[in-house]
């Protein structure tokens, strides 16, 4: 099945515990679209970068099988900057500059060749542009995923709950289900989210796992204890991209394909933090991912005498 993303593509300068990056490829879509490579075929791409963003990185998105029709390519303007700088526990992170660039003013175009996509997936931006994005569509996609921050939520409010009320999953961290839903307990603002809207609720917890809701079901997904956590930048992007990719391959979007999906998820972010930027998930093999999947597996399971 065809998957869609819409969303950044994007320099990022990285300082953590364990070291320091120039520029380096990064963005939302770029992520997403890598990670889900690994299992759809049909991996379509729509972004804006500027005349300076390399066209080997294009190449590269291109040898993984991603369409890149609809990444809009403005040769008089500079592409999305991220600077930030990691906090000990890798958990936190200072924003040390911030170039919207291209980026600013932006408005995605949907190629006629994607407007049939099955799955798509909404990438973090202004929800008024992922809200406009989803009305582009002559026939809404079978399943739309969104992902967003709590930034949007400090600012833009209303437009997010407006775009989340016509989407099928929502994806967030923690500490913004509890801002967006205005409770503490995650099981009690998954209950005030989903009135919201989204049938699906996918809660990440970082290195503690994710919770996935559906109705008055729950899973939960642990995260995988590393040896060393290079860089979290993208994990979630690079979780998001496998859950939806997985759903794409299988066309299956129950609840019990879902618990598969996220433990697919969790194991291309597991993959990502390896390395800086997107160099772990550039050059992955199938087997490396069916064995991660394993170490999911065999982690949580155990049998009742």
């Amino acid at each position: 099945m065809s998957l869609l993303t819409v969303g950044s593509v994007a320099f990022d300068k990285l300082e953590t515990p364990f070291g320091k990056t120039d520029k380096i490829i990064g963005g939302a879509a770029t992520y997403i679209t890598l990670a889900a490579s690994y299992f759809t075929k049909e991996n379509n791409l729509v972004g804006i970068v500027g005349g300076d963003f390399p066209k080997e990185m294009i190449k590269s998105l291109n040898d993984h099988g991603v369409d890149t029709e609809g990444l809009e390519v403005d040769e008089n303007g500079k592409t999305f900057f991220w600077w930030g700088r990691y906090h000990n526990d890798m958990n936190s992170r200072d924003t040390i500059e911030t170039q919207l660039n291209v980026l600013d003013g932006y408005e995605p175009v949907i190629p006629e060749k994607y407007q049939d996509c099955e799955f798509l997936m909404l990438g973090n931006m202004v929800p008024a542009v992922q809200h406009a994005t989803l009305k582009k569509f002559h026939n809404r996609p079978k399943f739309v995923i969104l992902d967003t921050m709590n930034l949007w939520m400090d600012v833009s409010m209303d437009d997010l709950k407006a775009v989340i009320a016509e989407i099928d999953c929502l994806t967030i961290n923690d500490s913004e289900a509890r801002q967006l839903s205005g409770e503490y307990s995650l099981r009690k603002a998954a209950k005030v989210i989903m009135k919201m809207g989204p049938s699906t609720l996918i809660i990440k917890k970082g290195e503690h796992g994710a919770l996935l809701f559906q109705e008055d079901k729950i899973f939960f997904c642990p995260a995988l204890p590393l040896e060393d956590v290079f860089d979290p930048t993208g994990a979630g992007d690079t979780f998001a991209g496998g859950f939806v990719g997985y759903l794409a391959k299988t066309n299956d979007t129950s609840f019990d394909n879902m618990k598969r999906a996220i433990i697919f998820g969790s194991a291309m972010a597991s993959f990502c933090v390896e390395k800086f930027g997107t160099e772990r998930i550039q050059n992955l093999t199938a087997e490396e991912i069916d064995n991660r999947v394993m170490e999911f597996v065999q982690l949580a399971s155990f049998e009742l005498s």
